[in-house]
Parts: C-alpha cells; structure tokens; sequence
C-alpha cells in the first residue's frame, strides 16, 4: 500500500487504515517504509519532503488515511527563574542549533523542551536552569534553514 498524499491535522476526512507513531526526526517525510499500529506497512512517496504534526495524516492510495502521532521521546524540561531568564536559556539552546520545542501559557513561555544531552544538561544547569528528565511527544520549532516545510504548505492534501 503506498501514501501519495497528505491531509492536515482537522481538515482530512474518512476512513482511518491506522496509526504510525514517529518520533520529530521520523516525521519529516518523503519516501520511506512506515507500518502502522495494526502491522500494515505503507510506502510514503510524496512528490516533496513534508514535515508532518500528530493528528496529520497519510492519504492512502485506497482512500484511507494513517494518522500520524508524536511518539514519546526522552526529553529534558528546562524552566527558568523567570521569563526573561528562559529566553537566554533559549537563546544557548539555539546557538548550538538543538531541536526545541516552547510550551506557552496564556502566550508566555512557560518552559522548554529537547532531547536529551548530559553536557548540555551540564551547561544549562550551570547558567541556573532547573532540568527535569521526562518523556513526552516532542514538537521542535522547524528552523528557518531547515529545508522542511510543514504540510500546511504542501499541495497534495486529502
């Protein structure tokens, strides 16, 4: 069974064939074997690289659709002794080009999340992070240099 199309978190709809949990680096795709939560293998064959979000989904040449779900990943929470206090923690994150992804409240970061690097842990302690080790789906910022676009720009949708 082969995926030829994309459908966007809340505007796909019909017949589910399955789930496929990815982690971040997993869910850039193009052309790739994936098998879903029911055993079913699908060969992804886009026309370009698309980034793909939980609740995203693979339109199936049959007419059905994989939904696409964040897999729990290690992480490390990171907070901060107050908000301008996380944007430096931020800004250290982002000058080693680490994937991260911001958690907000009410539009003000809240706190921080990357994978985990004990040197980083290291560093980001030292400059008066509290770090927390945790698993969750993890949904970086895509850089502006990354190369991959999201679905919302893509123009084969479901």
């Amino acid at each position: 069974m082969r995926a030829t199309g994309v459908g966007l978190k809340g505007k796909w709809q019909g017949a589910l064939a399955g789930r496929v949990e990815l982690a971040h680096d997993q869910r850039a795709l193009r052309r790739k074997l994936v098998t879903l939560d029911n055993g079913l293998d699908i060969l992804v064959d886009l026309p370009q690289t698309v980034a793909l979000e939980t609740g995203d989904a693979l339109k199936l040449e049959d007419g059905r659709f994989a939904e696409i779900v964040a897999a729990k990943e290690p992480l490390y929470a990171i907070t901060g002794t107050d908000t301008a206090h996380l944007a430096q923690l931020c800004w250290h994150i982002g000058n080693r080009h680490l994937p991260c992804q911001i958690e907000t409240k009410s539009g003000v970061p809240q706190r921080l999340l990357i994978g985990r690097d004990h040197v980083i842990k290291d560093m980001l302690e030292g400059l008066g992070a509290k770090v927390v080790e945790i698993s969750a789906s993890f949904s970086p910022l895509r850089g502006a240099y990354s190369g991959q676009e999201h679905g919302h720009t893509h123009h084969h949708h479901g």
